[in-house]
């Protein structure tokens, strides 16, 4: 268990030095580059970026994508303020659709390194929440992806948890890719949207706050919706075939 343990380490180190070769190589220094951790901060980001951005548009977007896939590769917190800095930067429509496809691309890579490190170990530190997840998946396996997409769309699941319980528990990857991408679309849409209009905002809270949860919340719903119907569908033909029996 402890070499394949190991390489969680290991994969965090290659992609730190490969962070840091790419602010090394940043056109002015890259002193003021770091993570976001506030709307100031994504501020005096933001202005830095949009300076480079102007004069070298292929090194933003290698820096930004390289940083927001690490942090969804190893489940760091603060993607909200990313996504806010993609709306910053990008605009909404090109910050939207880079922040779909890198959260996807993220989720994917931890739900593979998860893979690659096993069940064995996944069991020993998180054995609550992967055989809850096991049991959820054996009771909507007819209704797989409507079930994996409901789970996105839900604004209070642990994403983190999701990645990584599905690539020990074997959910087809592609499923897994579709879901994450498109039902992160709304939290995605809110945060980026937020970064167009930075100025306006004065604290995390704007962005995430009950009214645009519940809407997430109730798109959740609708896309459990047809899940519903097709387990009713089917009880309805269990006990149609008793009575026939």
């Amino acid at each position: 268990m402890i070499p394949k343990l190991l390489l969680v380490p290991l994969a965090v180190a290659c992609s730190l030095t490969l962070l840091y070769l790419i602010v090394l190589n940043a056109p002015h220094g890259g002193g003021e580059l770091s993570f976001p951790s506030s709307l100031e901060h994504i501020r005096v980001l933001a202005t830095v970026l949009n300076t480079y951005n102007m004069s070298n548009p292929r090194y933003v977007l290698l820096l930004f994508s390289s940083s927001y896939l690490f942090k969804q590769t190893f489940a760091v917190p603060g993607s909200v303020f990313l996504n806010v800095l993609a709306g910053a930067i990008f605009g909404a429509g090109g910050g939207f659709l880079l922040c779909c496809v890198l959260t996807a691309l993220g989720a994917s890579f931890c739900y593979l390194l998860a893979r690659a490190v096993g069940k064995e170990v996944a069991l020993h530190y998180f054995p609550v929440r992967v055989e809850k997840f096991r049991v959820r998946l054996e009771e909507n396996r007819q209704e797989l992806p409507f079930f994996l997409l409901f789970l996105r769309l839900f604004p209070m699941s642990p994403n983190w948890a999701l990645n990584m319980a599905s690539g020990v528990l074997g959910v087809p990857l592609h499923l897994f890719f579709l879901s994450v991408f498109f039902g992160l679309m709304p939290y995605n849409y809110l945060c980026v949207t937020s970064g167009v209009i930075l100025s306006e905002i004065r604290e995390v809270g704007d962005i995430l706050s009950w009214s645009n949860m519940a809407r997430c919340a109730t798109i959740a719903v609708a896309a459990l919706l047809p899940t519903l119907l097709l387990r009713g569908r089917r009880q309805a033909k269990a006990e149609a075939n008793e009575c026939e029996d």
